[in-house]
Parts: structure tokens; sequence; C-alpha cells
């Protein structure tokens, strides 16, 4: 059991954890003997934490096992496939746990025996109280936003289908409710005009790895401050981040120029923002898109009208104005620029996005 007492401090909130025994995680650090760097367990699965393990490595912290998704097929060949955590340890000749449950005895004794002072999170699943709450300095996971704004499975997507100019990463010890957890550090990235999701991951995934090692460094040190979220969202509007699936991902015709564009590019390169183009003959195409200029214009078409000269722009209306496409693709195609794909396709009749 853990209890959570508070002390105030001028301008800061700080939490303390204080287990059954009244000793917190910032006394267990500051009795870590100086010349020892703390033992960890890292826990993650896609290219979005690799990094943040490759700098542990690095720095020479001892990773005492990695704790990643189980191989499973992937692709039209269903070739079985290893997550990218687990070839960065198996390069580094690192312990490998995969888990198919969290909850199993079996893995829960096995992470027990390896008395790892500090666990890690990037990017993988919910963990049980089990797990995150064995180390003897706690748990700490890295998220892709500004806590407590973007909390959820894909802060990344949605900050830039909002608009965001400024996005971020963030340190923070698990608790109960996901995404809920004191804060450690916090760090601003701002969010480019013309950067899409893929970018925009790439930036966070890079400064997640160094937010990593500084807050580690921090542990070691002796040095552990953390803020309640709370106090950090006082005034503000709470904003999620939803898993995204096959209706939020769909194309709203309601949407304004601007607010379409940042749609399509919040999904690009995936999962895509996708829609149908259909004309008055009932021929249809399921299509991905992945780029789009706007422009806000008054014009007398319905929204989701087709436009184009079948050459050089493929132009959809939309409520005071209008977005122009240029990059697609069809089902069972490989994504096109727009002139690629309009020398392929001829528009021929009236046509419309639906």
């Amino acid at each position: 059991m853990v209890i959570a007492q508070v002390f105030f401090r001028i301008g800061q909130l700080t939490t303390y954890y204080l287990p059954d025994n009244l000793q917190t995680f910032q006394e267990r650090i500051l009795h870590l003997p100086m010349q020892k760097k703390p033992s960890i367990v890292f826990l993650g699965t896609p290219d979005f934490a690799v990094p943040a393990l490759e700098r542990l490595i690095e720095n020479e912290y001892p990773v005492l096992a990695v704790v990643t998704a189980p191989d499973k097929p992937a692709g039209r060949g269903q070739k079985i496939l290893s997550s990218p955590v687990k070839d960065c340890a198996v390069k580094h000749g690192l312990k490998v746990l995969q888990p198919t449950n969290l909850k199993d005895p079996v893995f829960i004794e096995e992470l027990k025996s390896l008395k790892a002072d500090l666990q890690i999170v990037v990017a993988f699943r919910m963990l049980p109280e089990a797990v995150w709450a064995m180390p003897k300095l706690g748990t700490f996971n890295l998220h892709a936003s500004l806590l407590p704004q973007y909390r959820g499975a894909a802060p990344i997507n949605w900050a830039i289908i909002r608009g965001e100019k400024v996005s971020g990463i963030t340190t923070f010890f698990l608790r109960h409710e996901i995404d809920t957890g004191d804060v450690i550090f916090r760090e601003e990235v701002p969010v480019e005009y013309d950067d899409n999701a893929g970018s925009l991951h790439d930036k966070l995934m890079q400064k997640g790895s160094e937010l990593i090692l500084k807050t580690v460094r921090s542990i070691e040190a002796g040095a552990l401050k953390t803020t309640h979220q709370q106090q950090l969202a006082a005034g503000e509007e709470l904003k999620s981040a939803p898993k995204l699936n096959r209706e939020n991902t769909r194309l709203s015709l309601h949407l304004h120029p601007e607010e379409a564009r940042n749609f399509i590019r919040g999904l690009s390169p995936y999962p895509a923002a996708h829609a149908m183009l259909t004309n008055d003959n009932g021929i249809g195409f399921a299509v991905k898109l992945f780029a789009a200029d706007a422009k806000e214009a008054s014009h007398p078409h319905p929204a989701g009208t087709v436009e184009s000269d079948g050459r050089s722009y493929l132009r959809v209306y939309l409520p005071g104005g209008y977005i122009d496409l240029t990059d697609l693709q069809l089902s069972g195609r490989n994504r096109m620029k727009i002139k690629d794909f309009l020398n392929g396709l001829k528009l021929e009749g009236n046509w419309k996005l639906i």
C-alpha cells in the first residue's frame, strides 16, 4: 500500500509517497550510495522508446532487463516480428521479458527477482500496481505531451489535429489512474506549421530520451521533486487524446479548411485520415489523405464537392473555403503525389468526397 503525503513549499506543491514504513521515495534516493547508479528495468515496445533505452546504455546505467510486447506476425506474409525495443535489447545483450499477461504470477516473480531500484516506462501498456509499485525508487513514465494536457493513447496526433503550436514531453510517477501521476519534469517542443504526426513524433522521441536521462540523474542525485497535475491544470481546460479508430480518423466535411488540414497532418503518415471519393454514377474509391493545403474563400459549393483540372490539383470545398489535396493513396496502391494520382485516374463527371 502506498500513501501520499503532501508538503507545501513556496511556489511549488511537492508530493512524497509514503509506503507503510513511512520511508519516502526521496528518502530512499538520498540513502543510495553516491557511487552506485540505480539499477533499472525498462518497459517499452515501439521505435519511440528505443532512443531512451540507448541513452541509458550509453551512460552506463545497469539495465537489468527489458520488458516488451511478445513477437507477433505482421504484413501479408505474416512473418513473425519482434518489437524495436526487443531488437535494441538483443543487440546490447540485455535480458528480455515478453509477458502476455502482466499479472501472471510467474512474470511477477521473475520481475521481483531482479530487485531493480527503478522502472522506466516508455510507450508500453498500462501496468498493474503489482508491477509499478515494485521497485524501491518507484516507476516513472515518459508521456508525449505536456501533462495534464492530452492524457491518453494518441497525444502526438491530437495535439496537431487541434492545431496546437506547442507540444512537449513529461516524466511522471505512475499511479492508479492512467497518465495522472505527479510530474517530475516537463519540456516544451514547438509544433511547426508543416509538422505532421510523423515529424513531431521524431522530435519528441529524441527530446524524450534526453528527459529520461535528466530524470534518472535527478533521482540518482537525490534531487527528486514532483508536482501535482492538479496544480499544473489550474485554470486550464483539459484536452484528451483518445485511442485512434476507424470512426475518429474519418475526415469530417463540417471542418473548416485549416481544421481539415490539421486533421490530415495530425494523422499522417499513420494511420492516415480517410474518406470516400465518389461520382454521380456510383463509382467510388476509398482514399487515405496524407497532406493538403488550406485556403479560406467564399464559394457556392456544397461541402465535399471536388474540383480538378485533371492534371495538377484536386480541390475539396468545405465551409469557408477549400483544401487542395497533395498526397493521397487509393486502397491497395502506394502513396502518391496528386499529379501522379490524376495521371492514373481520369476524374470525369461530378465527383465528391464523403
